[in-house]
Order: C-alpha cells, then structure tokens, then sequence
C-alpha cells in the first residue's frame, strides 16, 4: 500500500507542476473528442479505486465543445495546446480498454497514468507503443491483463507483451505494471528498453522462476519486483550500479543473498523482507554507506551480525524474524540518523549495548522475543516513543530515565525478570504513554497514586502477575482504556462498583482470571468484545453479559443455576466456556443456533441435565463441542451432522443412550470423538468409504456397551491415523490462541487430562466393552497411532504381530481380555514404547527381550500363568539375562513422548 502510494504521489507531482502550464491554448478538437469517446467507455464505481486514500471520478468534469486543457487530469503543451498528459489514476473507472481505443490518438503524451482503476481484465494492446514521446507509464493495481491469449506459452507471454511496449520512446524513464497479472519469467525485454529508470512489476505472483542472469547495462535507478514469485537472486544483479532504490520484498526468493549486492553503493533503500533467504547477512552491505532504509526481516538468516553498523546514513534498519544470533555488536555509537531499528524474534543473547539507547533520534526500538540478559543502562535519548522489550530474560530493576522519557507512547518490558515496585505515580511525566505492558516479571505493583495528579490517559494496560492484591486506584481515571488484563494476581473479595467507570465506552477486552474474585454483579461495558473470568471463586448466578461480546470464558468457577436464555441475545458470540462451574438446569434451545459465528461451546463438568438441543443450524462455524460430564441423557441430535467445520466433538461421561453414531463420518474436519462412560451399545456397524472419518485422530469409545467384532473397514478408513504427519516435530496444538482445547485419556487405568491436545498426538480406545473375536491386523496399518487401548474386553486369538509396525506407539493395553499365545516378537521394536500392560490374558511362552521390554515391571504380565522369564520370577527352560539397558538410554527413549508434550 505504501508503494502505491508513493507511486501516485511521484506522478501527481508532476502532474501539478506540468497543470500550472495547462491553459495558454484550446486543446485540439480531434484530441478533445478522442478524450470524449474513451470517457464513454467506463462508468464509475467507488470500489474501483479502493486503495486510494483520496479518490473521485474525475471524467466527471470533461463536457463536450469544452477546452479539454481544463479538464480534470488533462494537462496540455503551453504552445501548442496538444496534451501531454494523462492523469486518471483513483478515478472509479470500470470498463474495458479495447485495442482500438481512442486514447491512442493522442499522440504526444508524456505521462500516462491509469493507475488504481478497474479495467476488467483488458489486455495491454500493442497500441500503447504508439506514444513515442511517453516518459512515464503506469498501469498498477489497475486489474490490467499483461498476457495474450492462452495458446502462447509463459515465456512468450511476457515477451511478446512487453515487445509491444519496446517501442515507445527512447527517453522512456518509468514503467509501472504492478499488479498487472503479469505471467512466466521474468520480462527480461524491460531491460531493452534505452532509457528505464523506474521500473514497477510488483504484485504479481504468478511472475515467476529464476530472476535473469544477465550483463544487465541498464541505468535503472527504481526497480520494484516485490510480491512476485522469483526464487533466485543471481549474482549480477550487482551490475545495476547505478541503482538507487531496490525492492524484493514478500517473493519467493531462496538461497543466499549474493555479495555482490554491495556493488550497488547508490543504494539508499534496499527491501528483501519476507522471502526465503537464508545463509549469513553478507558484510558486502556494509559498502552501502548511502543506505538510509533497510529491511532483510521475515527471511532465514542465521549467525551474527556482520559488521554493518557503519551505514552512517540509516534510519530504518530491521533484521526482526531470522535465525540471527550471538551478541548485538557494541559499536553503534556512528549510527546518529537511526530513527527506528527491529531486531525482534531472533535468538540474540548477551546484555543491551548503552549505545542503543543513546542515538539522538532514536524513536522505536524492538528487541523482543530474544534471549537477552542482565541489566538495562540508562536512557540518555529524550528522542524515544516506543520501546520493546517483551519476553527476553532481562532482569533488575527499571531505569529511572524510562520515567523521564516525556515522548513515550508504548513500553512493552513483559515476560523478563523485572524486580522492584513499580508505584503509579513513577509514570506521571509520561503523559503520551498509551500502551503499558508489565505482566509476567517479579515486580509489584504499588499503589501510591494521588487521583488529582496528571496521569496518562492508557488505552492497552498489561499487569498480569504483578503481585496485585486490590483493584488499582488509578484505573479510576482511565476512561479511555480498551485493553485491560489484570489476571493472574491475588485480587479477591468483590469487584467495585466504580470499575464501571473504567472505559465505559472504550473498553473491548477485560482478562481478570486467575485471581479470588468472589462477585460480580453485572457487566458493566457495552462495547465489552472479550471477557475472561476463569479460574475465580465467582458464585451466584450467571451475570447478563454485553450482546457485544465475541469471546466470554468464565470456568473454573462456582456459579450456579441455569444457563441464562439472555446468552442467545449475543449473535455475534465466537467462543462461549462456561466449563467447571455448577450449572444445572437444561441447555437452552436456542444454543445450537443464536450466533452464526459461533466456534467454541464448552459446558464441561457442570450439572445440566435434559437432552442435547437438536437445534444446529446448516452452515454454522463450531468448531470445538465439549458436554463432558453433565446429566444430559437421550439420544445424540441428527442436527449435528450440520456441524461441518467441527474438530473436537466430546459428548462422554453423559447418559447417551443410542446406537453408534455411525453418520458422525461425514464430518470433514472430525480430529476427536470422545463417547466415553454412556450408554452406547451394539455394534461398530461397517459403514460406506463415504462415511469414513477422514481426519479423526483421537476415538474414546471406551465404558460402553458396545459389542461384536472391530469392524476392519471402519479401521482401514482412519487415514489421518495411517498417515504420519509432515508436521510431527512442530509442537501445534487444536484451539484458538485464547482457547485450548483438552482432551481425557486413560494411561494405567487412570484418567489424565491432556490440558493442550497436540495436533499429532492420536489414540484409540476401546476398553471396558463387550468387543469380542480376534485383535485385527489392519491396526497394524495406523502408522501414526501413539495410544492403544482395548482393555477389559473378550477379545480371543493372538496379539497381531502387526502391532510392530506401529512405530510412534507410546502405549499398549490390551489386558483383561482372553488373548492367548506368544507375545511376538516384532513388539520389541517399538522403541518409543514406555507403557505395556498384558496381564490377566492367556499368554504364554518367554518374554522377549529388547530394549524397551527391559523395562516393563512384572506388573505389566501377571495373570499369564504361561509367561516366563524376565521380569518374572518363573524362569524358562533356556532363559538369558536381558540386554544391559542404561537409565540414559530410557531417559532419551521417552524424551519427546506425548506426555512430555
């Protein structure tokens, strides 16, 4: 947007200057009428020219048997009365360019601007190469098609179009086509063209393969290729030596960046953000002694800093969001321009230098979410405004010089070791402060504060495990707070009234969970968007919440009585957790669909009784169901099938008393599906490839009454759990930054809370029914299964020796059961095994030995009668000590199991 700007603003300035000399003469009469007649072929739509900050349909003010040099973006020859100059860009025009159009008769243009319009995809026409005398050409964001038809390959696709433009003038300095639907390599004929210096094919992704390797001569000052697809940077783009201003930002682009980058030393501005680079910041950069801008953030790079703190000249240096590590070098003292610097999301380390917060225009300084340590030196710069220093380890107290800094609008020094007492009224000179965030340090916040004294005015306040015991007295003043997070403190007892006065029409997001809060009457703020009282001593009944609210978690609490009906009044509800409470009552009808936005409902763990609300509407966002552990009973509503962005649907520990839900297939985006403790019975029936569910990755059918074989189709149709994920090292978990969802597994017969669920992490269980027949081997096909439980069942035969394929398995239950013969001998691979349970089975013969079953207590055995050896004590007829296992060896087994998770 910034580019676009400033190109409209590059060309509305000569525009002005060549408008002053616009009215010596009458335009022509054939010039006036070919301007009529391309006036005809638009109409005018505001949306046409969105992104333009000012913008109005300037044809408006063209009349016919009018002189043309007066019109609105026509700007003519002082002598001759030809015009010269086209200026339409931000003029709501919608409609289509043919390849005849009457603009091609005006001869004598020198500048050209069509740009921030809707032309509907018109090609570019080879007319265009008619204006001899054109200097400046632009086309950007103008919905312009720069390809010819479709029977020519990529290649020529370019090629030929820009062919066409080859022609124009020789003294042809600009040429704008972002945003152009550009296609293939890149238009390597640009460069042929004799004179370009500013050269604009930004916004087109589907610009692509390797950037031309070419003896490239051009005196190309402004080149902009960002937003495209290029992934290779050659080493001759060093050529451009004359080169003042380059831009490659949000592509495609791999590899290193090439040395030879510092060969352009006009450069004053130089974008490589958000691409793919990777390798060391070459120290060839430090040769651009002219660079006032430079942004290589968002990309891969690794290593130290280079030596590049010479760039005199900088103001904007940003390298945020690397790999970049090591000390930030101490000598910056040269850069006196820096106005602002980002080296945040990096793994620097080490202490602060002073120098950084010395520079005399130093104004925004982002060093967050680094490794950095030790104390913070004094702020001497009276320049600063806005300082980040979020999550890095630094420690001591805060510098008294913060307070002097009389300019400052945002200081971010949460998640560090802060220590200290951080009074109130430390912060009264710094009357600009809008943005305060103190959360997660060791520092206390005071309460000295004298209501009558200056103070600034915040809008986001972060005091979360700050030691606060009380509301604090200043947030009386704070009518014009939108942000406010107070939570994890040691706040109790109930909240004031005057809390109401506290943004009372600004407020959007309140946190005071995990504090001792015991009442709240009402919820004051009308605007209120985010509400987050969990983990309290709240009682009483449900407070009446805003019909604003997006986001309301209240669990963990003690409310009781029934879910309010006035909750159904909140259309515009995301995420609704009222988990952990003691509601009772029956869930409200309108529940399934009051807010077509609704993502979340969790009621877990409360005493609702009745039967689930069959009122799920078509087309609805839920995303995540959760009526664990209430009294609800009946059967499970058919409307659930209307779910169809759901993931996590738990309905155990209820009274369900139905058949298998076999039509719960359907579900696309089904990952968990918890029906544990109902009353669930008959068979797993068969069901068709269309009913399959695709994505499921957790099933709990566990204490039902089911019965019969495991269906093996029904088991072959699992293929999220066939499949190991590309993703298995990353650590994601289901939820929302502000909701996790959680999941209960049983591990040695007892139930655990998986507080976060890992999108990888996949288990079934079907203990505690009455499944019988023989164990099927196509469970050996769930590759990526981590948890299998088929206890306390009537399962008969052998164990699969398919089971050993099961590579990511962690933990394997198949106890109380009538399973006979030899454990196989392909289970002692399973090397990330650390839970084995096979007792009270039919097993015999020796306990193999590997690795992991060194391991295994006799606890995992008893109840085999057959079974011997190690850990035994019943010896076999040639028993052998078990491989010598070290405690390491164990300890790196289970180091990236899912329970560490």
């Amino acid at each position: 947007m910034g580019l676009l700007i400033r190109s409209y603003q590059f060309f509305s300035l000569q525009l002005l200057l060549l408008h002053s000399l616009s009215y010596a003469k009458h335009c022509p009469r054939e010039q006036s009428s070919a301007l009529i007649q391309f006036k005809q072929l638009f109409s005018f739509d505001e949306d046409s020219s969105f992104v333009c900050q000012r913008s109005y349909p300037k044809m408006i003010s063209w009349k016919k048997d009018t002189n043309c040099c007066s019109w609105d973006g026509v700007t003519c020859d002082m002598a001759t009365g030809n015009v010269i100059s086209l200026d339409l860009s931000c003029s709501w025009l919608h409609g289509n360019i043919p390849t005849n159009t009457s603009l091609f008769h005006l001869l004598h243009l020198q500048t050209l601007n069509l740009s921030h319009n809707d032309f509907d995809y018109s090609e570019i026409s080879s007319g265009f190469s008619r204006f001899r005398n054109l200097t400046h050409f632009s086309l950007s964001d103008s919905n312009i098609n720069c390809k010819i038809p479709y029977e020519i390959s990529f290649l020529k696709m370019s090629t030929v179009v820009l062919d066409s433009l080859k022609n124009l003038s020789s003294s042809l300095t600009s040429l704008s086509l972002s945003d152009c639907i550009l296609q293939g390599n890149f238009p390597i004929n640009i460069f042929h063209l004799p004179n370009p210096q500013m050269i604009r094919l930004s916004q087109n992704p589907s610009l692509a393969g390797k950037f031309p390797a070419n003896n490239w001569t051009s005196p190309i000052e402004y080149l902009d290729v960002s937003e495209t697809s290029f992934s290779e940077l050659p080493d001759s783009i060093g050529n451009l030596k004359l080169l003042g201003r380059l831009m490659l930002g949000y592509s495609q682009f791999v590899g290193p960046v090439p040395a030879s980058l510092g060969n352009l030393t006009q450069l004053t501005l130089l974008h490589l953000m958000h691409n793919n680079f990777s390798g060391h910041i070459p120290s060839s950069l430090s040769n651009l002694v002219q660079l006032t801008y430079l942004d290589l953030s968002s990309n891969s790079f690794f290593g130290e800093i280079p030596d590049i703190f010479n760039l005199t000249q900088v103001s904007f240096f940003d390298l945020s969001n690397n790999q970049l590590a090591g000390p930030i070098p101490s000598h910056g003292s040269r850069l006196q321009n820096l106005v602002l610097i980002r080296l945040n999301n990096n793994s620097f380390s080490g202490t602060i230098p002073s120098w950084l917060f010395s520079l005399p225009l130093l104004e925004y300084v982002r060093l967050s979410d680094n490794q950095l340590s030790g104390h913070i030196d004094e702020f001497p710069s009276k320049s600063l405004q806005n300082i980040y220093l979020s999550n890095n380890r630094l420690q001591g107290s805060i510098p008294s010089s913060i307070f002097e800094l009389v300019n400052l609008t945002d200081l971010q020094l949460d998640s560090n070791n802060f220590s200290g007492i951080a009074e109130p009224y430390m912060f009264a000179k710094l009357i600009k402060l809008k943005y305060l965030y103190l959360s997660h340090n060791s520092l206390s916040l005071g309460n000295t504060f004298k209501i009558d004294s200056p103070f600034p005015k915040f809008s986001y306040l972060s005091l979360s495990a700050c030691n606060i015991s009380a509301f604090p007295r200043f947030l009386r003043t704070q009518d014009e707070l939108s942000y406010l997070d107070l939570s994890e403190n040691k706040i109790d007892g109930q909240i004031p009234s005057w809390i109401s006065e506290i943004g009372k029409d600004s407020l959007s997001y309140v946190n005071l969970s995990h504090n001792f809060i015991t009442k709240m009457k009402q919820i004051p703020w009308k605007n209120l968007g985010y509400l987050d009282l969990r983990s309290n001593l709240l009682q009483g009944p449900l407070p009446v919440p805003p019909s604003s609210l997006r986001v309301l978690l209240i669990s963990n609490n003690q409310f009781t009585g029934e879910i309010i009906h006035s909750i159904c009044d909140i259309i515009a509800l995301d995420v609704l957790d009222l988990s952990n409470n003691r509601l009772n009552g029956t869930i409200p009808e309108c529940i399934g669909n009051f807010s077509p936005s609704l993502s979340v409902l969790d009621l877990r763990n409360n005493r609702l009784n009745g039967s689930i609300p069959g009122t799920f509407a078509e087309s609805n966002w839920l995303r995540s169901l959760n009526l664990n552990n209430n009294e609800l009973g009946g059967a499970i509503p058919q409307s659930l099938v209307n779910c169809t962005k759901v993931e996590v649907l738990d309905i155990g520990n209820i009274k369900i008393n139905d058949a298998f839900p076999y039509w719960l297939g359907n579900l696309p985006e089904l990952q968990v599906l918890v029906l544990r403790s109902n009353k669930f019975h008959g068979s797993v029936r068969e069901f068709e490839p269309k009913e399959s569910f695709p994505k499921l990755r957790i099933l709990d059918l566990s204490i039902n009454n089911f019965s019969g074989y495991l269906p093996e189709r029904f088991l072959e149709n699992l293929n999220a759990m066939r499949n190991v994920s590309a993703d298995e090292g990353k650590l994601r978990y289901l939820g929302e930054e502000y909701y996790q969802d959680s999941v209960v597994v049983t591990l040695k017969g007892t139930e655990i809370e998986m507080q976060k669920i890992l999108t990888v992490f996949t288990t079934i269980d079907f203990s505690s029914n009455g499944f019988d027949g023989e164990i099927s081997q196509v469970i050996g096909k769930l590759h990526s299964l981590r948890l299998l439980n088929l206890s306390h069942n009537h399962f008969t035969g052998q164990i699969p020796s398919s089971l050993g394929n099961l590579a990511k398995l962690e933990s394997l239950d198949l106890s109380s059961n009538n399973v006979a013969g030899k454990i196989p001998k392909p289970l002692t691979s399973l090397t990330s095994l650390s839970v084995l349970n096979l007792s009270h089975n039919r097993l015999d013969g020796p306990i193999p030995h590997g690795p992991q079953f060194n391991t295994f207590q006799e606890d995992s055995y008893i109840g085999n009668l057959g079974l011997c050896g190690f850990p035994l004590t019943k010896k076999c007829g040639n028993d052998e000590a078990p491989t010598t296992f070290h405690e390491e060896d164990e300890e790196a087994e289970s180091s990236s199991s899912w329970f560490d998770w």
